[in-house]
């Protein structure tokens, strides 16, 4: 055995990246497992379990302070049995522990630190903890030192065990409660009004956003609330979603170098970020912005979609095509300098002309906005005001912040990056995916399709155990039985790659899977959908995840996805089912509607029937990629697209009933536009199919 391989603990042989960084801890760490759970019950010893995820800043912090220190492993070792989990691999044990210690403490994050008794019960837990306790000059604790909460909680581990067990049987009966309790009818409409009108309690006028700092992208719920302006028309909800998008988009929460954003704002003006990049924060935030131009047409949405895009088939995609999960916030030891720039870094690059313009319209300046007279670039004024103080034609000046911005992108490259945590992440992929199918549709771009479809193909081919997808893939592996959330964004998936390429076997698979998930997730009832499978271990309990966090709820998702493939498919089972999960937590929406973004999106499409929409004909020729072109350039926040060459064959007519009966003899693809399979005139004529689109309007632009 190698010096080396004597060192490392059980994790080394781990493929999740987030384990491989503690793999050479002086903790006697166990990856989750029946190992690890056996020699608890066997020694009647309590676990510590630590969660979190390879970018997670905090998460290094405490290695370096605590699980590094030979002192506090010590203690460690000789008292409890050591379980670290990638929280991105398990959300199942990360959700279920992460209430537990909200119970516990009344706040959550990572790192996860959650104490166990042997048969996995919590009866203790926080976040991050410091080796040594944080005091005022009173004695009052701030924040308790992590040894002495290993010698304490150890101490009355052993001498204690009725309290131990009292707290750990409470908090089992609190996580056993029913997450959601069905209601006999649907909310109306006016619980979307309602969202509105709470958004606007939290809403910042100032900087956009929804809440004091820190402030987070909450992309969902801004796709939700373009809804809600698409049925009340009300002027200020559209007002704040664009008030956001712009603030975040202007923001150092934006790599206004490479394109992508940042974790979240840790102040309330978007300026300083916390510098992780996470897959599914631009999955989702290209998607909201593509809706935005849509609605709005203005040209910052776009350019921020596509830019969001390239980076992530730049710098986030794998030689096999799928989409890798996250970089970290430090490099160089330290947090976001490789995303900072001095005065001088930038005129190196650039020459002095061009450094004057960039640093005026990004706010690069001598004094600095970060650590160390570093800049966050940002923007706070218009290209045409710096453009006319620094006496420069703003048509000019755009071509020379693009340009600028191309070298700083190469010399910043050369600086030591970020770790990439290279797990292909189903779940994320398929937020990616449809990401790109829907760039494909709005930005007409193939290579954004091609992309889509590559990274489905890799995880239909290479992610899947029989017909059950798998979770993740790292070094040409594959494992973990996929859950609830990996099932219902990869079928959303593969339904919006139906709709931009109109592959039928997408659809296909789509179904497959949507019929596997209404078999293995359903409760008991045959109504709501539990996280985990039958045949997925039990960690204490199975548990329904309707709330939005940083993704939003697998159960809003596959609302949506049944309610569509209902109507594509013409199967009302689907919407009969789809209608039963929004029942199944309806009674929370009015209490909390900003929490169930995703809810509300499912409950909007389902109370206001799609418009359905068939092409018939050549679907290749330039005709059709105009009349397809005008289809995807407004905003019609409910709505289907089925389509097929003329005359559709009958085996697809089967599968897709929308397009049954229709076909015609002309050169031009015909467009019919329906509701409940009632079609108007057909139209061949995209200025035409444009006039009869009921498209949200909008003013701004």
């Amino acid at each position: 055995m190698s010096e080396e391989k004597s060192k490392s603990n059980r994790l080394v042989d781990s493929t999740s990246p987030y384990l491989q960084q503690h793999a050479h801890n002086p903790v006697d760490w166990y990856p989750w497992g029946e190992e690890a759970l056996g020699k608890a019950r066997e020694l009647d010893r309590p676990i510590f379990l630590s969660v979190g995820y390879s970018s997670c800043h905090w998460c290094h912090v405490m290695e370096r302070e605590s699980f590094e220190n030979v002192e506090v492993a010590k203690v460690m070792n000789e008292n409890f049995i050591n379980i670290k989990v990638d929280r991105e691999e398990r959300p199942d044990i990360d959700a279920l522990y992460m209430n537990a210690v909200q119970m516990l403490s009344g706040q959550g994050g990572w790192p996860m630190s959650v104490f166990l008794t042997p048969d996995l019960r919590p009866f203790w837990g926080g976040t991050y903890f410091p080796p040594k306790g944080l005091y005022q000059p009173g004695g009052e604790v701030i924040r308790p030192g992590f040894m002495d909460i290993l010698l304490s909680l150890s101490r009355a581990y052993r001498e204690t065990p009725d309290r131990i067990e009292d707290t750990a049987r409470q908090v089992l009966d609190g996580l056993c409660r029913a997450e959601s309790h069905s209601v006999e009818e649907l909310p109306s409409e006016e619980v979307l009004r309602l969202a509105g009108e709470y958004a606007g309690r939290s809403f910042d006028p100032t900087h956009g956003g929804f809440g004091p700092a820190p402030k987070f992208p909450r992309s969902t719920e801004i796709s939700m609330l373009l809804r809600v302006y698409a049925l009340t028309g009300e002027r200020h909800i559209l007002e704040m979603c664009e008030r956001t998008l712009e603030g975040m988009a202007r923001g150092g929460m934006y790599d206004q170098v490479g394109g992508g954003f940042h974790r979240y704002s840790t102040d309330a003006k978007w300026l300083v970020p916390h510098f992780e990049k996470m897959l599914y924060d631009n999955a989702l935030l290209a998607r909201t912005y593509l809706e935005a131009l849509q609605l709005t047409g203005r040209e910052l949405y776009r350019r921020i979609a596509s830019e969001i895009l390239d980076y992530v088939l730049a710098e986030m995609t794998s030689p096999e095509g799928g989409f890798y999960s996250a970089t970290d916030a430090d490099s160089e030891g330290r947090e976001g300098v490789f995303f900072v720039w001095r005065p001088e870094e930038v005129e190196e690059v650039l020459g002095a002309e061009d450094a004057q313009l960039f640093c005026e319209y990004f706010n690069v300046t001598a004094e600095g906005n970060f650590e160390e007279a570093s800049s966050i670039p940002h923007i706070t004024g218009k290209l045409e005001e710096v453009a006319g103080r620094l006496k420069i034609d703003p048509s000019a000046a755009r071509a020379r912040i693009e340009a600028a911005r191309g070298k700083l992108y190469a010399a910043r490259e050369k600086r030591p990056a970020p770790f990439r945590d290279e797990k292909v992440l189903t779940a994320w992929n398929g937020m990616m995916i449809s990401a790109f199918s829907r760039g494909a549709q709005v930005l007409g771009e193939p290579r954004y399709r091609e992309a889509a479809e590559r990274a489905a193909r890799l995880v239909l081919d290479s992610m899947r155990d029989g017909e059950r997808l798998l979770r993740v893939r790292k070094d040409g592996q594959s494992r973990i039985l996929g859950f609830l959330d990996d099932n219902a964004f990869f079928i959303e998936a593969l339904i919006d790659l139906y709709e931009t390429g109109f592959d039928v076997g997408y659809l296909e698979e789509a179904r497959r899977l949507a019929d596997i998930v209404l078999d293995r997730f359903s409760d008991e009832q045959e109504a709501g959908l539990y996280f985990t499978s039958a045949d997925h271990e039990l960690v204490l309990t199975r548990r329904k995840d309707p709330f939005d966090g940083a993704v939003p709820s697998p159960l809003g998702v596959m609302a949506l996805n049944l309610l569509r493939l209902g109507k594509l498919a013409g199967v009302p089972a689907y919407g009969e089912r789809a209608r039963a999960v929004l029942l199944d937590v309806s009674a929370a929406l009015p209490r909390v509607p900003m929490g169930f973004g995703s809810t509300l999106i499912a409950l909007d499409f389902l109370l206001h029937p799609p418009v359905e929409l068939a092409v018939v004909g050549d679907l290749e020729g330039s005709a059709a990629a105009k009349l397809f072109e005008k289809i995807y350039s407004g905003f019609l926040p409910s709505r289907v697209i089925a389509a097929s060459t003329n005359p559709p064959p009958e085996e697809l007519v089967s599968s897709l009933p929308l397009l049954g009966g229709k076909g015609h003899k002309g050169e031009n693809p015909l467009l019919y536009i329906c509701r409940d399979y009632a079609c108007g005139e057909p139209v061949d004529d995209p200025l035409v199919a444009g006039e009869r689109l009921p498209f949200v309007s909008s003013s701004g632009g």
